[in-house]
């Protein structure tokens, strides 16, 4: 099986911890090498960030336990890129 190399999650969580506290998890995990978060929507309750994840070989499983240990949870899988590179998104005439 192929590793990751880059996932796109969209994360729901509570307002606290913060969207830093998630990012630098997230960052200290020994399969990722970088992270960028950004707030999508917040509410009454909830915030829902876009996480994008990098590095060699990203272990899903080790991602969630983090995110569901700060209290959130993985909405969606929004982008996934395996291989040996990671490979440009290019448009389509679909697009």
């Amino acid at each position: 099986m192929s590793n990751i190399r880059r996932l796109v999650l969209d994360i729901m969580k509570p307002h606290a911890p913060s969207v830093i506290v998630y990012s630098t998890e997230l960052a200290d995990l020994p399969c990722i090498s970088g992270v960028n978060s950004s707030m999508v929507e917040i509410d009454h309750e909830v915030e829902n960030i876009k996480v994008t994840l990098e590095g060699d070989d990203i272990k899903y499983d080790r991602v969630e336990e983090v995110i569901e240990n700060l209290g959130g949870s993985i909405h969606s899988v929004d982008k996934v890129l395996c291989g040996k590179e990671i490979v440009k998104e290019l448009r389509t005439p679909q697009d």
